[in-house]
């Protein structure tokens, strides 16, 4: 597999992960850009996902139909190649470990949707920043994980969106992102990140978490309205 989000490969690059007799008629695209254009669908089937952009190549997971809390399962759609008359697309896998990559072909994505948006947290400012067509639309101070217990850095992507949690300990809303953990495997969905609300608003901007992004409650009722799945996400 390759790291999540990587540079286009090259035709020549794409050429030697294909299997020789199969060069004819290849293209490959960039789809996603990741900030100002991003493409994702709901997957069709829970068809193999493979290495490389070949049949032939290590199978090396599945697309899932639905996340853990039993909402549809979205993908990003990266990258495209297209050889001896098959496209593949380039997905990231929302599991463990994080920044992971895979090719399916494209007939098991639904209609790709647009998504203009994305949303940036540092972690050094303790600050997320919602951004559509590159001009700041919101912007709150957020908790992250405290020592020993990080909010993970890298690329992800909003992956559903949830109301009633069951207590006011999540706040009103959360959103589901394709991102896990570092550390702490035993929570609930084996450590998915979410942003949430919170019933200790006193502690943001803060270190409080156990790698969850926590908003004071009228900022995450804000960002719910605003923010859709599919959204790429930047934690630095």
């Amino acid at each position: 597999m390759s790291l999540l989000f990587a540079p286009v490969v090259s035709t020549a690059e794409a050429t030697a992960i294909t299997d020789p007799g199969e060069r004819a008629g290849e293209a490959v695209a960039t789809l996603s850009n990741l900030k100002t254009l991003t493409l994702w669908a709901y997957p069709q089937a829970p068809v193999a996902v493979h290495q490389d952009p070949s049949a032939h190549s290590r199978v090396t997971d599945h697309l899932r139909m639905l996340t853990v809390d039993g909402q549809a399962e979205v993908y990003l759609a990266l990258r495209e190649y297209t050889i001896g008359g098959l496209t593949w697309i380039s997905v990231p896998i929302p599991e463990r470990p994080n920044g992971i990559t895979g090719w399916v072909p494209a007939s098991a994505l639904g209609e790709l949707h647009t998504s203009r948006e994305d949303l940036r947290v540092n972690s050094a400012t303790l600050r997320a920043t919602l951004f559509r067509d590159g001009r700041e639309i919101w912007s709150a101070p957020v908790g992250i994980g405290r020592p020993g217990l990080p909010t993970p850095r890298g690329h992800f992507y909003v992956t559903e969106k949830l109301t009633a949690l069951g207590g006011p300990f999540y706040g009103p809303y959360a959103i589901g992102t394709s991102a896990y953990a570092p550390t702490l495997t035993e929570w609930p969905g084996g450590g998915i990140v979410g942003i949430h609300g919170t019933d200790e608003p006193q502690l943001i901007p803060g270190h409080p978490s156990h790698g969850c992004i926590r908003l004071r409650n009228a900022d995450i009722t804000r960002l719910w309205s605003l923010i859709q799945v599919g959204t790429p996400i930047e934690i630095l």
